[in-house]
C-alpha cells in the first residue's frame, strides 16, 4: 500500500517572478523539498490570475525513492508575453562535490511535472539534465520534480540563448586547452625518444596524465569512444588518481631521489604502487578511489615542496629551478581545495583551475628542456684518439690487461685483485704465475691460447677462463688481447681487457640446467627423458639381454591434495614422493618429472617381467605409505602404467612413453592404485577429456548416469537418518568410470548443470517414496552435492523450487550440500543465495569442513543447519589419537545450533568415540557404502507388503 502526502506551499516559498531580461536564475534557494517517503504527492498550487488554488498529484516514474525525492517550486510570469526558459542540473560540479568522498557526477533530475500550460520536455544533454519549461502570459505555475539523486549541486533557470552562449564558451576554452595539453605531450614525448633522460618520459607521462584529466573533465572520451554516461565516474576517478601517479613518479624522476638514499626509492615505490592501485579501485568504487586520489595529490604536493626546499638550501640545481613552480604548483591545490569544499561558488573557478593546471605542466615542461638542453660536455676541447679510448675503458668497467712478453711480466688493474679478494700487486706477476689462480681445467687452454698469439704475431685473442678468489671461488672472465709488434717483428706485448662474465656464465648454465631439468625437483625432464630412452632402445638393439622398461606414475586425486593443503605444501608433498621413489633405483635407471604430477621411470636394473611387475608393485606400496606433515597424515596412491620394449609397444622413445600413459589413464578407471601394463587394445579405449566429454554428453539419454546412496546414521540409537546421493557412470564398453574424472570433466565442459540437476530430481524423488514407506519423527532427509557452477547460477533457487514441488518433501528434509571452499569463494552472494534456499524449505549442509580458511564470522551468518565435519579431522593419527581440533569443532557446531555429520568412520570403536565428542550424524564405510535403492531397500527393510524397519542390522561389519 503507497503512502500519500499532501504538501501546501510554504509561507516562506513565494512564487518566484521570471523576467524577460533574466538570463541565468539560481532555484536552489526558492525550492522546498517534502519529508517523508511516498510513491506520489499531492501539491497545493499557488492561485493564479482568478484566485483559486487547485491540487494537483504526480506519481513517481522510478521506484525505491524517499522522502527527499521532490522539490517544489513555483514562478511567475508577469509580462505579456510567454516565456521559455530551460532548468538545468549539472550531473558533476567540481565545485562542492566534496574532497574524502566526493560526488562525481550522476543523473540530477528524474522528471518535472507542471501544475499548467506545457508539458516540460527534457532536453538532449550528455553532461546536465536539461527540461524546457514554459510560462503563460500572467500565469503563475507550480513545478514538481522528482529528483533522481538526493544530492543536487546546482539548479538554474537558464534563458535558452544564454546557456547556449554559455556552452559555446566553454566548448572553445576547452578546445583550447586539450591543444595545448596534448601538444606539450606530443613535445615532452618526441624530447624522451632524442634525448632518453629519465626525465623525459617521467614528464610526458604527467602530461598525458593531466591530458587525460582534461579530456574526462571535458566529456572529450565519452564522445569520442561512445561511452555510457556512467563510465564518467570511474574515468573521473581514474583519471585523479592517475594526475596524482603521474606527478609523484616525475618528482622522483626529476629530482633523481634514489641516488641520494634507497629509502626515497622505498618510499615512493609503495607510494606509487598504492596510487596505481587506486586506477584499479576506481573501476568499483570510484568515490572511495577519487577521494584518496585528491589526498593523495595535497599529500604530493604538500611533501614534495618539502623535498624541494630541502634540496634548493643544500644548492641542488635540478631543485632550484623547479621550486617556483612547484610553489605555484601548491597554491593550485589549495585553491583546488577551497574549489572541492565550496568555497567558490561560481563556475568560471573549474575552469580557472584546468587553465592553471595546464599553465603548470607548461612551465614544468620549460623546466626539463632548460635543463636539458643547458649541460655542457666533459672537455672544452677536443679530446685527443688516446684520451677517448682511456674514457672508453674507464665507462666500461673492462680490467686493463697487459703482457710484456720479453720481460715476462702481466700487470692487471688493481679491480680484478679486489674482485678476487686478493693482495694488491699479487697479480702483477709472471705469465706462468697465472695458472695458479686459472682453474685446472682452463690451464691448458689459457696456454695455448698465449701461445698462439705470440707465434702467430697477428690476430686477435678472445678465450673465457675462471679464476679462483681469495676465499676459493672462481669467477669467470673473458679476456680480449692483440699482439703488439716490435721493429723486429717479434710480439713485444699483448694488451686487452678482462670482463667479468660471471654472471653471464651463471644465466647460461641455468638455462642448460632448465632446458632438461625440472626446476623443482632437479629431476630430467620429459625431453631428457625420452632422449635417455632412446639411447637405451639403440644400445638394446646390440644388447638382446637388455629390456628397457618406461613407467608413467600419476598421484591419484593430486589436485585435490594441494587445494587443501596448499601449493607450497604440495611441493613439499611431491618432493618427499621424489625422495621416496629415488631410493629404490639403481644408478643406471632414470626417474624423471614428466609434467605436474606424473613422472616417469626408465628401468634397465631389471630385465626378467616377473622382476618387473614386482617393482612396479614396490613403488605403488612406497608411495602408499602415510605422509606426516603439519601434524596430519596424507595418504597418496599411484596409478602406474608399463611399456615394454619388446616389439609390441612401439619403436621409439616418444612411442614408449606415450603407450605407458595410455595404460596409466587405463588404470585410474579403476579408481587408482593400480598397475596395466600397455596392451595394443587400450587404444580404442582411450581416456581423452574431449572423447569423454563427448561420451558424457550422451550418458543421461543413454541412462547411463546413476544415482547412489550412502547411508547417514545417527549415532545415538544406530538407525538410518538419511543418505548422501552420489552420481555413478555406468559405461556400457568401459564400465564404472572414475567418478572424479567425469565430474571434473563436467564441470570444465558446463555438462555439470544437467548432471547436477539429474541428481537433485532424482533423489528428492527416491526421497519422497522412502518417506512414504518408512514413516517416523524426523522423517528421513536426503543430502546433495551442489558444484560451483550450480550455485553461481541464478537458476538454481528456481530449480530447486521444482524439485521440490514435484516431490511434496517435508520442509528440510531435501538439504543441498555445499563444500567449504566454495562458500567462502564469495561470501556476499553465498549468504543470499541459501538465505533464498532455505526460504524454499531446503536444508543447507556444509561439506568438508576444517579444510579451508574459513572465517567463523562468515559461518555466523550462513543459515546452515548440518555441519560435515572432513574425514581427515575423523581419522586418528599414527599415534592412535584424533586431532584435538575435533571436540571444538563438534562443540562450534552445536553452538551454532547446527547438526553434525562426521564423514569416513570406517571402525565401531570411531562411532562410538564420534558420539562421546558430541557428533549427531556419521557415515563411511562402517555403515556401509554407496548403494543403489534397491539395496537401500534391503538395509531400510523394506519387505515386499511395505512393513519398514530403519534398525541397521550387521551394518557395523560392512566395509
Amino acid at each position: 500500500m503507497s503512502l500519500l502526502f499532501t504538501v501546501a506551499p510554504a509561507a516562506a516559498l513565494q512564487p518566484l517572478s521570471v523576467d524577460g531580461d533574466d538570463e541565468a536564475i539560481d532555484l536552489l534557494g526558492a525550492v522546498e523539498r517534502p519529508v517523508g517517503q511516498a510513491d506520489r504527492l499531492q501539491v497545493a498550487t499557488f492561485p493564479g490570475p482568478d484566485g483559486i488554488v487547485r491540487r494537483i498529484e504526480v506519481r513517481a516514474q522510478r521506484e525505491g525513492g524517499d522522502g527527499r525525492q521532490w522539490l517544489v517550486f513555483a514562478l511567475r510570469n508577469d509580462g505579456d508575453e510567454q516565456i521559455d526558459r530551460l532548468l538545468v542540473s549539472p550531473h558533476f560540479r567540481l565545485v562542492g562535490s566534496g574532497a574524502v568522498w566526493p560526488d562525481l557526477g550522476e543523473e540530477r533530475l528524474a522528471n518535472v511535472t507542471a501544475s499548467q500550460g506545457l508539458r516540460p520536455e527534457r532536453q538532449a544533454s550528455d553532461d546536465a539534465d536539461v527540461f524546457q519549461l514554459t510560462i503563460d502570459p500572467g500565469a503563475t505555475v507550480t513545478y514538481v520534480v522528482e529528483l533522481a539523486s538526493p544530492k543536487l549541486l546546482q539548479l538554474t533557470l537558464w534563458d535558452t540563448d544564454a546557456y547556449k552562449d554559455k556552452i559555446n564558451s566553454f566548448t572553445l576554452y576547452r578546445g583550447i586547452m586539450l591543444g595545448v595539453g596534448g601538444l606539450l605531450a606530443l613535445i615532452l614525448t618526441i624530447l624522451f625518444v632524442v634525448k632518453g633522460s629519465v626525465m623525459f618520459p617521467a614528464a610526458a607521462a604527467l602530461a598525458w596524465g593531466v591530458m587525460f584529466y582534461l579530456g574526462v573533465d571535458f566529456g572529450f572520451w565519452r564522445k569520442i569512444f561512445d561511452l555510457q554516461p556512467d563510465v564518467d565516474r570511474i574515468l573521473r576517478a581514474a583519471s585523479e588518481a592517475s594526475l596524482a601517479a603521474t606527478l609523484l613518479v616525475f618528482l622522483f624522476a626529476y629530482l633523481n631521489l634514489n641516488r641520494w638514499h634507497v629509502r626515497y626509492s622505498h618510499i615512493m615505490g609503495v607510494w606509487l604502487a598504492f596510487l596505481v592501485g587506486l586506477v584499479w579501485l576506481a573501476a568499483y568504487q570510484a568515490p572511495i578511489a577519487a577521494g584518496i586520489a585528491r589526498l593523495s595529490l595535497i599529500g604530493v604536493a604538500v611533501i614534495g615542496l618539502g623535498i624541494v626546499v630541502w634540496f634548493a638550501a643544500k644548492g641542488y640545481d635540478r631543485a632550484v629551478m623547479l621550486a617556483p613552480t612547484w610553489i605555484l604548483l601548491v597554491a593550485w591545490v589549495g585553491a583546488a581545495a577551497i574549489t572541492v569544499a565550496g568555497g567558490l561558488a561560481s563556475d568560471l573557478a573549474a575552469a580557472a583551475l584546468v587553465g592553471g593546471l595546464v599553465l603548470i605542466v607548461l612551465l614544468i615542461g620549460f623546466t626539463v628542456m632548460q635543463h636539458a638542453f643547458s649541460g655542457g660536455s666533459v672537455a672544452t676541447g677536443p679530446a685527443s684518439d688516446v684520451e677517448r679510448r682511456a674514457l672508453a675503458i674507464t665507462g666500461s668497467g673492462d680490467v686493463v690487461w697487459d703482457w710484456d712478453v720479453e720481460g715476462d711480466r702481466v700487470h692487471a688493474g688493481h679491480e680484478l685483485e679486489h674482485a678476487l679478494g686478493l693482495k694488491r700487486g699479487a697479480l702483477d706477476a709472471p705469465a706462468a704465475r697465472w695458472l695458479d689462480v686459472v682453474h685446472p681445467s682452463d690451464r691448458d687452454r689459457f696456454r695455448a691460447a698465449l701461445d698462439a698469439l705470440v707465434e702467430e704475431r697477428r690476430g686477435r685473442l678472445a678465450e673465457t677462463f675462471r679464476l679462483r678468489g681469495a676465499d676459493g671461488h672462481f669467477l669467470w672472465y673473458t679476456l680480449r688481447a692483440r699482439p703488439v709488434v716490435g721493429a723486429d717483428g717479434e710480439v713485444v706485448r699483448c694488451v686487452g681487457t678482462l670482463l667479468d662474465v660471471t654472471d653471464a656464465k651463471t644465466t647460461e648454465e641455468r638455462l642448460l640446467q632448465n632446458a632438461v631439468h625440472d626446476n623443482l625437483t632437479g629431476l630430467p625432464n620429459r625431453e631428457l627423458f625420452v632422449d635417455r630412452l632412446d639411447a637405451a632402445l639403440a644400445y638394446a638393439q646390440t644388447d638382446t639381454g637388455l629390456r628397457p622398461t618406461v613407467m608413467v606414475l600419476d598421484i591419484d586425486r593430486y589436485k585435490k591434495v594441494n587445494e587443501s593443503v596448499g601449493v607450497t605444501t604440495g611441493d613439499t608433498i611431491l618432493i618427499t614422493v621424489v625422495r621416496r621413489l629415488s631410493r629404490l633405483l639403481k644408478p643406471q635407471d632414470t626417474l624423471a618429472r614428466l609434467g605436474g604430477d606424473q613422472f616417469g621411470v626408465l628401468l634397465l636394473s631389471e630385465r626378467d617381467g616377473e622382476n618387473i611387475t614386482g617393482f612396479a608393485d614396490t613403488l605403488k606400496r612406497t608411495l602408499r605409505a602415510p605422509i606426516t606433515f603439519g601434524g596430519r597424515e596424507i595418504f597418496l596412491t599411484a596409478s602406474i602404467g608399463l611399456a615394454l620394449a619388446d616389439g609390441r609397444s612401439g619403436g621409439t622413445g616418444d612411442e614408449m612413453v606415450k603407450n605407458a600413459e595410455v595404460a596409466m589413464y587405463h588404470a585410474k578407471r579403476f579408481g587408482g592404485d593400480h598397475i596395466e601394463v600397455f596392451k595394443p587394445t587400450m587404444r580404442a579405449a582411450t581416456t581423452d577429456r574431449l572423447l569423454i566429454a563427448g561420451e558424457l554428453n550422451r550418458a543421461l539419454e543413454r541412462n547411463e548416469i546413476k544415482v547412489h546412496y550412502q547411508p547417514i546414521v545417527r549415532l545415538e540409537d544406530r538407525t538410518i537418518a538419511g543418505f548422501e546421493a552420489l552420481l555413478r557412470w555406468e559405461h556400457p564398453r568401459y564400465g564404472r568410470r572414475s567418478t572424479a574424472e567425469f565430474i571434473s570433466i563436467a564441470e570444465e565442459s558446463g555438462l555439470i548443470v544437467d548432471l547436477g540437476l539429474f541428481a537433485l530430481d532424482e533423489a528428492a524423488r527416491q526421497l519422497a517414496q522412502w518417506q512414504a514407506r518408512v514413516p517416523g519423527e524426523p522423517p528421513l532427509f536426503m543430502s546433495v552435492n551442489v558444484s560451483s557452477r550450480q550455485f553461481l547460477r541464478q537458476d538454481l533457487v528456481q530449480d530447486i523450487k521444482n524439485v521440490l514441488a514435484r516431490a511434496l518433501l517435508p520442509p528440510g528434509s531435501l538439504k543441498i550440500e555445499l563444500t567449504e571452499s566454495l562458500v567462502m569463494e564469495n561470501p556476499e552472494h553465498a549468504a543470499q543465495m541459501l538465505l533464498r534456499l532455505r526460504e524454499l524449505g531446503a536444508g543447507l549442509s556444509l561439506d568438508d569442513f576444517g579444510t579451508g580458511h574459513s572465517s567463523l564470522a562468515y559461518l555466523q551468518r550462513f543459515p546452515f543447519d548440518v555441519l560435515k565435519i572432513d574425514k581427515s579431522f575423523v581419522r586418528p593419527t599414527g599415534r592412535g589419537e584424533r586431532p584435538v581440533i575435533l571436540g571444538s569443532i563438534v562443540r562450534l557446531a552445536h553452538d551454532l545450533g547446527m547438526e553434525v555429520v562426521a564423514e569416513g568412520v570406517e571402525t565401531d570403536s570411531d562411532a562410538v568415540e564420534l558420539y562421546h565428542l558430541g557428533a549427531t550424524f556419521a557415515q563411511g564405510y562402517a555403515f556401509g557404502e554407496a548403494m543403489s535403492a534397491d539395496d537401500c531397500d534391503r538395509m531400510l527393510g523394506l519387505a515386499p507388503q511395505g512393513v519398514a524397519r530403519r534398525v541397521m542390522q550387521g551394518a557395523l561389519g560392512r566395509r
